[in-house]
């Protein structure tokens, strides 16, 4: 066991890559590391190596991999304890549950509105990254500090969600994408479907920061212009959504 802990102090040899994208670099590292846990490169039960040779092998400060760790807590992959260090606890991420339980008929609703939008959105954020200008990038930024600032405040930030996602499909200048999506309205976000007595609100803080993080990667897509990153963070992100709220329907 020890000769393998050793091993895994020096992460080049699990083809870890020094983080040069721009953006949040955090979240980076915090990719590949669930990477890494996920197809078993790091196993269950084995402890990742110091922050040190973290920030060694990734290139980056120590701050940005403890927001790494911090991710990868959320994710309920890892937990760190003081004089042991940081262990994996699981290979998948846990789920944070937006509600309890919620009625057949809302969920059959919510899941045709997301595959609506898993082909609508995808290439709203592709053609966003190619054709935003600078007033959308600053009312993008404005309408993705509003999500933080409502998750923050313990709020379920619905109409800071819509309005994130209706910034994208005016990005695209195309105004057909955002009189589609103005039409469709807040009833886009699943939880604004949800009544009060649904809604688990002790898993909802942490259920939004994966969303956070979600659109914090399609917005540095957008921003990077890299039209093929935005379509399969946007994909990624809302198909994440259909697969969570499809345990609903089949529980």
């Amino acid at each position: 066991m020890a000769d393998k802990r050793d091993a895994m102090d020096d992460l080049r040899t699990l083809n870890v890559q020094r983080v040069q994208r721009a953006g949040s670099l955090s979240l980076h590292v915090a990719d590949q590391l669930e990477t890494l846990i996920g197809n078993g490169g790091i196993a269950v039960g084995e402890k990742l190596p110091t922050e040190n040779r973290l920030s060694e092998s990734f290139g980056v400060s120590r701050t940005v991999i403890r927001e790494a760790m911090t991710h990868l807590k959320s994710l309920g992959l890892v937990e760190t304890r003081q004089g042991v260090g940081t262990t994996v606890l699981r290979n998948t991420a846990l789920e944070a549950m937006p509600a309890n339980q919620i009625n057949p008929t809302t969920v059959e609703d919510i899941l045709h509105v997301l595959e609506l939008r898993l082909n609508l959105e995808p290439a709203a954020a592709e053609l966003a990254a190619l054709r935003h200008d600078d007033n959308d990038r600053r009312i993008l930024q404005e309408k993705h500090d509003a999500f933080i600032r409502a998750r923050s405040e313990h709020s379920q930030a619905r109409t800071e969600d819509y309005e994130f996602h209706c910034a994208i499909a005016a990005a695209t200048h195309n105004p057909f994408f955002k009189s589609l999506y103005e039409q469709l309205s807040h009833s886009v976000i699943p939880r604004a479907k949800l009544m009060s007595i649904e809604i688990n609100t002790s898993a909802t803080d942490k259920y939004l920061t994966r969303v956070e993080d979600e659109h914090t990667r399609v917005l540095e897509a957008i921003f990077a212009r890299d039209s093929d990153a935005a379509r399969e963070t946007m994909y990624q992100h809302l198909k994440r959504a259909r697969n969570m709220y499809a345990k609903y329907q089949e529980s």
